[in-house]
């Protein structure tokens, strides 16, 4: 006697069939605008330093116009920039003031920084306003009176008549931005820090500074940039060649009834070139430090 199976064998139709993905396809045209777009900024920026550079290496005496190219190469115009405008005690100067002007700034943007993004006190608000204020009011209204109060304390034609105004100038920018990357700090390392003893100076320098590294060198950066081509305060402040800084000697150029423009234009690069190298030392640490904690406030 034979039995059959009661067990239903199963149906090919029965079977699960795959789902289909509908992937949505990035438009063709996309990534060719934005290459474009970022082709034609990036010509805009590169322009004015190639038109420059072909100024300064005009032969003497010759007039530039726009991108024209030079007849010769006279590379003999840096070697009579740098004479002229005895750019070795130029350099120099602006390597002492920058030298004291970016650690100096940058550790009293740090506290301010940590004051007003983890600390709450009285008058918080409108302190952080006139900070702000800094921002928006022009400092060159202030350049005339700035000069006479510190001609009368024996301040005018020295370095530290240049390093306190460019650290008061930078204060501002540099309070915003540290608050901002205090702010953007999770809230957790604080609390543990805390709990674990830390007072806020160890808090500050133990736990915030090394996570807002980034935000610290790209102001770093900015401080060194600035304080380097600082024209009207080293032109007003210093009349002495001696504590003059770079951006002061590009006046020697131009005269009242001419300008040596191929000079001037050597004595630019001559004076960009050590800005130039510290951003490109420090430009991993700059763009990270603009994309990362510089952004909530």
């Amino acid at each position: 006697m034979t039995t059959t199976d009661s067990i239903p064998r199963s149906r090919e139709s029965s079977a699960p069939t795959p789902r289909t993905v509908h992937r949505r396809r990035r438009p063709i045209g996309a990534p060719i605008a934005t290459h474009a777009i970022l082709i034609v900024f990036s010509v805009l920026a590169i322009l004015p330093l190639v038109s420059i550079v072909l100024a300064s290496l005009q032969p003497l005496g010759s007039t530039s116009e726009g991108l024209q190219l030079p007849r010769a190469l006279d590379f003999a115009n840096y070697v009579r920039a740098w004479n002229n405008a005895d750019f070795s005690v130029l350099m120099r100067n602006s390597f002492i003031v920058a030298a004291c002007v970016v650690p100096l700034g940058s550790v009293i943007c740090i506290l301010t920084g940590y004051a007003f993004g983890t600390m709450r006190f009285r008058g918080e608000r409108a302190l952080f306003t006139i900070f702000l204020i800094g921002l928006l009011m022009p400092f060159e209204a202030t350049i005339v009176p700035l000069y006479y109060d510190l001609r009368s304390i024996g301040l005018a034609n020295t370095y530290a008549g240049l390093v306190l105004p460019e650290t008061a100038l930078f204060l501002s920018f540099g309070t915003f931005w540290m608050r901002a990357s205090f702010l953007a700090t999770e809230r957790s390392l604080v609390e543990a820090a805390r709990i674990d003893g830390a007072n806020s100076w160890t808090t500050l320098w133990r736990v915030l500074v090394p996570n807002a590294w980034p935000a610290i060198t790209t102001m770093v950066v900015l401080f060194f940039i600035w304080s380097w081509n600082e024209f009207l305060l080293a032109l007003v402040l210093t009349q002495d060649h001696a504590v003059q800084t770079a951006p002061a000697g590009l006046g020697l150029f131009t005269g009242e009834h001419g300008t040596d423009t191929s000079g001037l234009a050597a004595a630019a690069i001559i004076m960009t070139v050590p800005a130039l190298i510290v951003y490109v030392l420090l430009q991993r640490h700059f763009v990270q430090g603009v994309t990362s904690g510089g952004v909530k406030g």
